[in-house]
């Protein structure tokens, strides 16, 4: 039992999701926002990377009242659960997601989080939990959502790494993506599934496309998680 977990990214139409430097840029427009904000009415909880958190000004919140009345007519509760990952919890206590009281937020983190780092975060998040030695076990974490804080709907935000860790983990259901007419560059920018990656194109997480539509210079493409074929012998 754990949540149906979505991602949601845009990304330049060369697969980058920010700059070698790892400068945000903001790439998609006011309709990518508008599908964000859709797709955040439709989940018990929103999920984000320490650095996402650090690098833009976010809520990770359900946006205006059209969105919350959305939100309610669907039997939700007025605001999203808010999650935030850092494996060695070194998440600045001051990040503009703490600031704004609305609904929990949840630090996901590791053992490898010092006391101090714990002790801080604690006077800023309703829980720090650790789930992991090393590295967050996300399995474990989603398990743990849908258990005690009642997550049926997850959505993650990134970025790459936070987003190649659930696909590593096989706990992706769906992919949202917003093509932005860019390009980028670079073999050290992000994308939007970032981390050690799999080795073999056999391991390949296979998607099935179940939508597709132009809107302006954008493209906005929805993938579910197919199930993976047996080879058969000819």
């Amino acid at each position: 039992m754990r949540p149906f977990v979505s991602i949601n990214m845009a990304m330049s139409a060369d697969g980058k999701i920010a700059t070698a430097g790892r400068q945000v840029i903001p790439l998609g427009s006011a309709r990518d926002l508008a599908r964000l904000l859709r797709l955040r009415a439709a989940a018990d909880a929103v999920l984000c990377g320490a650095r996402t958190i650090e690098s833009e000004p976010i809520s990770l919140g359900p946006g205006p009242t059209r969105y919350r009345k959305l939100r309610l007519r669907r039997g939700l509760a007025e605001y999203n659960l808010r999650i935030v990952a850092s494996g060695s919890g070194s998440i600045n206590p001051d990040a503009e997601v703490f600031r704004h009281h609305f609904s929990p937020i949840i630090v996901l983190t590791t053992s490898r989080i010092s006391p101090e780092k714990r002790r801080r975060l604690e006077t800023v998040a309703d829980e720090v939990k650790v789930c992991g030695d090393s590295t967050i076990d996300f399995s474990a974490a989603c398990v743990w959502l849908r258990d005690q804080w009642r997550v049926k709907r997850l959505l993650s935000e990134g970025g790459g790494e936070l987003n190649g860790a659930l696909f590593a983990a096989d706990l992706v259901d769906e992919v949202h993506l917003t093509i932005c007419a860019k390009i980028i560059g670079g073999r050290h920018a992000p994308t939007i599934a970032d981390g050690v990656g799999l080795p073999l194109l056999s391991q390949a997480i296979p998607l099935e496309l179940h939508s597709l539509r132009r809107l302006g210079l954008e493209l906005f493409l929805t993938y579910r998680r197919a199930k993976r074929r047996l080879d058969t012998p000819g």
